[in-house]
This record gives structure tokens, C-alpha cells and sequence, in this order.
């Protein structure tokens, strides 16, 4: 059975609420991902609720919120254009399929590859990301199908509750934490415009404006199981495995980047291999219940867990009531004015963008500092899995740079003079190989030489040719060289040095590799 309580002092009070809370913010969330899909809505509410259910349930990270995503969506418009939905759901299935893969073969941990500037950019570009999405309340479509800005005592009505709604969100937690803020705000400005006879924007206007249909719903009846018609044909793989390959690195990358905050923001650990397993599960379930998709969401994670919700009780709770709403709340559901909840998504940028990180100028290297801006950018004008790799691949290439230069040599001679030996510092990897090469002198060194590996590591295997190489020049220079204190690892694969190689295997070190328990 899985644990539906973190610990025993968890509140299911907290759980329940915060679910609820996350389940209002869900439904404009899953409608517009949808829309920017190219299906229709209740595609998307139902993958909020498939997906949200079961990654709660058995995922990796209890309090994690999961559904359908922008990120996902914009990789499936073009499939579904092209060759209709039920393709989409096929891929969701392959998708989930590659994502348990991942969790089977604990893919999960290299999550830990990813440094802490792109974790920060990361952050920081999600919630422009989140800002900008809610620009779109404040607009609407005129005659010709053009956006244009709220005008006037609409847009000031708008500004208002928005203004309204942050507020009680900030400063409820100060008299009482009885009812999570968010929830709370939600409540009363609706009950406030109700009452009031405000004229402003519902959820039920946001769905027409999404749609263009004036009688969009969420209404709907429970999703059915049907096997994707699609013809089983290696033809159609080849159409969807791409889309799958790319669905799931996305989906996996946001997630398992979503639980990392999770874990820092809570002080508790997730597990990523699970989690893995979970999504996949949830996607390939999703796929043929006739839902888009999905994988971890940060702004509905982060309305979760300020409103108290940390265990596996507050994903499954907004899930079910996420379902109620379809079945037959939708009518409580479309009165909610958008300013609510416009608020309550500004109070959530707010607190994922990392403000600390506008004080590290000056503070931490540079090159850190260009990974943070670029992760950010990228974020913003392509998308999470692109800004990723993007600031992986930076990190890795400075960090290359900085310890190429870290290769250093002391040298000294022994018998009298006939013995020179050369102790390497440093790693000797791709980007420092040319340093190593240079600094040996074949032709004025004695006829016996030695390297002593005892201050570095050989890391990968432009290493070993680089040793090679020198093991090269002095046999045909007529000269002997021994390798000392060189690593299991690289004499295993040091095989052109042949009989030049000399190892002294009492003195050689042990490596050990990160644990896979840990993930």
C-alpha cells in the first residue's frame, strides 16, 4: 500500500484542502494546454485527472502535483495537425512506455548531473513563463479575431480582485491557518463578485474566448477505455516514436527538475527512479483513457505545497475533485472569476523566481552567471527541455576549460641521473590531452622514464590516447617508459602501450560510482 501521510503529524485536513485549492487552478491550466494542442478540452481535464491520480499515488514525490503541460503541448500540435488525434493518444502510450524504461533502468539519477546555475535559470524562467500565460486573461479576441488588451473599468476591475486576491493570500496565514490562503481567496472573491454583481471574467469566459464556441464547457462523463485506432503498422511507429522519444525526455526532465525544487523547498527527498515509473504508468494509462499526456507541473506543485498539502493525499484529492468538477460541478466551477485565480498564480511566481539570484553579481564566477541568464532566456522563448540541455552542455563545456588548465607536472631525476620521473596533478581527460602531450620531452630525457599518475585520474579515453601517444614517441626514440600509480580502469584499456606499460598494482587506487539506491 502506498503511504498517503509524509509523517504522522501530516495533516489530511491540510492534504484535502490543498488539493481542492489545486483542483480550481487546474481546470483553466488543463483547457488552455488543450487548445494549444489542437484538441479539445476535455482531452486535456482528463489527462489532469489520469495523470494526476496515479503519478499521486505511486510517483516518487508526494506533494508533487502532475497534468497536462504547456511544455507537452506544443510538441504535440503539430502531430495532431498532421494526423489527428487518436495518433496523439497512440504516442502517449509509447511515451509512458519510455518513461517506465527510464525508471527500470534508474535513469533517474542523473537528474544530479544538472548543476545548481541551471537549476537557478530553471526557475526563474518557469515563472516568467507562468507570468506571461496569465497575460492572456487581461486580453481578449475583438471582431476580426485579434487580441487586445482589457480597456478601462474592465481592466481596472480585473487589476483589482487580482490585487484582492493576493492580498488575503499574503496576509490570512498571519491570523490563521485553519483554511490554506489560496482556497480562501478564491472563495471570497467569488462570493465578493457574486454578491456584488461585478461585471468581470469568469472561467466560463475564458473557455468561450479559448474555444470561440459560447458554449464551452468542462462538463463531461467519466473517460473510457479505447485502444488508440491507429493502424499497427511499422509505418505508424515510425510516425510516433519521435514524438514519444521527445514527449518523454521533456516530461521526464521537467519533472524530475520540479521534484529537485520540491526537495529543496521541503527538506525531503523524492525519488527519482520512482517517479520515472510513475509518470510512465500515468502516461500509458493516460493514452488510452483518451487523454493528452502529461508530467509534473511546478505552479500548481508550488500552490500545493504553500497551502499545507505535502503528502500523497493532496495530489489524489485534486485529481478526485478535479473529476467531481466534470461529472457535476462544472456550473460551481465556470462562475470562479479568472482574477481569483490570475492571483493566486502571481503569489506562485513570486515565490519560484529566485530572487537571490538578482544578488550574485559579483558574488560567484561569471561563467555561472551567463548559464543562469542563458537557462533563462531559453526557457522563455523555446521551452524547459531545450534550456536544459542548453545549460548542461555550458556548464560542462566551462567546466572542461577551467580544469584543462589544472595539469601540472613535477619532475625529478633518480639513479643517478638515469631515471627521469614525471608526477602528474590534475585530471587527464579530452580537453587536457594536448597539455599532457606538450609537456614531455623525448628526445633529452634519459633512456628510462617514468610517469606517476599518483596526483591524477585518467577520466576517459582521449586520456588513454594521449598516454598513448607519449608511450608512442619515446619507443621511437628508443627509450623505456613505466606508467605508475595508473587507475584499474585505464589499464584495462590501455592496450597499444603493450609492454611499455609498468604498473604498481599494490598502490593502485579504488574508484566507486555514485550508488543507484540514492535515486
Amino acid at each position: 500500500m502506498f503511504q498517503l501521510l509524509v509523517s504522522k503529524s501530516q495533516s489530511m485536513k491540510n492534504d484535502v484542502l490543498s488539493g481542492l485549492t489545486v483542483s480550481l487552478a487546474l481546470v483553466p491550466e488543463a483547457v488552455a494546454f488543450a487548445f494549444v494542442a489542437g484538441v479539445e478540452p476535455l482531452v486535456g481535464l482528463y489527462a489532469a485527472f489520469m495523470v494526476g491520480l496515479i503519478t499521486a499515488a505511486i510517483g516518487g514525490r508526494p506533494g508533487m502535483i502532475s497534468g497536462a503541460t504547456g511544455a507537452l503541448a506544443v510538441v504535440m500540435v503539430s502531430l495532431v495537425a498532421q494526423h489527428g488525434v487518436e495518433y496523439l493518444f497512440a504516442t502517449v502510450v509509447l511515451m509512458g512506455i519510455f518513461q517506465v524504461l527510464a525508471g527500470v533502468f534508474r535513469l533517474g539519477k542523473f537528474i544530479r548531473l544538472v548543476p545548481h546555475p541551471v537549476m537557478l535559470g530553471f526557475v526563474n524562467g518557469l515563472a516568467i513563463v507562468i507570468f506571461l500565460a496569465q497575460m492572456k486573461q487581461f486580453q481578449f479576441s475583438d471582431e476580426s479575431g485579434q487580441l487586445q488588451w482589457l480597456q478601462g473599468n474592465e481592466m481596472g476591475m480585473m487589476l483589482g480582485l487580482v490585487a484582492l486576491t493576493m492580498a488575503i493570500i499574503h496576509f490570512l496565514p498571519k491570523f490563521t491557518r485553519a483554511i490554506p490562503s489560496p482556497l480562501a481567496a478564491i472563495l471570497v472573491v467569488t462570493v465578493l463578485v457574486i454578491s456584488l454583481n461585478l461585471d468581470t471574467r469568469t472561467v466560463q469566459d475564458a473557455l468561450i474566448n479559448l474555444t470561440g464556441d459560447a458554449q464551452a464547457t468542462i462538463a463531461g462523463g467519466l473517460p473510457a477505455f479505447s485502444i488508440p485506432s491507429v493502424p499497427f503498422t511499422l509505418e505508424t511507429f515510425y510516425i510516433i516514436l519521435p514524438y514519444a522519444i521527445i514527449l518523454a525526455a521533456i516530461g521526464l526532465i521537467e519533472s524530475l527538475l520540479t521534484l529537485t525544487l520540491i526537495d529543496e523547498v521541503t527538506e525531503t527527498r523524492g525519488r527519482g527512479n520512482k517517479e520515472c515509473m510513475g509518470q510512465g504508468v500515468a502516461n500509458v494509462v493516460t493514452g488510452f483513457f483518451g487523454g493528452m499526456g502529461g508530467c509534473a507541473m511546478i505552479g500548481q506543485s508550488m500552490i500545493n505545497i504553500n497551502a499545507g498539502g505535502r503528502g500523497r493525499a493532496s495530489g489524489i484529492s485534486a485529481a478526485l475533485f478535479l473529476l467531481t468538477f466534470i461529472l457535476v460541478g462544472s456550473s460551481l466551477i465556470e462562475i470562479i472569476p479568472v482574477a481569483a485565480l490570475v492571483g493566486v498564480m502571481f503569489i506562485v511566481v513570486i515565490a519560484t523566481f529566485e530572487w537571490a539570484s538578482l544578488r550574485l553579481w559579483g558574488k560567484v564566477p561569471k561563467a555561472d552567471l551567463l548559464v543562469v541568464l542563458t537557462v533563462t532566456v531559453v526557457t522563455v522563448m523555446t521551452d524547459l527541455a531545450i534550456a536544459v540541455v542548453v545549460g548542461v552542455i555550458m556548464s560542462a563545456l566551462m567546466f572542461a576549460w577551467k580544469h584543462a588548465k589544472h595539469v601540472e607536472f613535477e619532475t625529478w631525476s633518480e639513479d643517478e641521473g638515469k631515471t627521469k620521473v614525471y608526477l602528474s596533478h590534475g585530471p587527464l581527460f579530452f580537453a587536457s590531452a594536448q597539455s599532457f602531450r606538450d609537456n614531455f620531452t623525448p628526445k633529452s630525457d634519459p633512456d628510462d622514464v617514468i610517469i606517476d599518475f599518483k596526483g591524477s585520474r585518467v577520466m576517459d579515453h582521449s586520456g588513454i590516447e594521449a598516454i598513448d601517444a607519449v608511450a608512442e614517441r619515446y619507443l621511437a626514440a628508443g627509450k623505456s617508459l613505466h606508467l605508475r600509480h595508473l587507475n584499474q580502469e585505464c589499464i584495462d584499456l590501455l592496450e597499444k602501450a603493450g609492454s611499455l606499460v609498468e604498473v604498481n598494482l599494490i598502490e593502485d587506487p579504488h574508484y566507486k560510482i555514485a550508488d543507484d539506491r540514492l535515486a
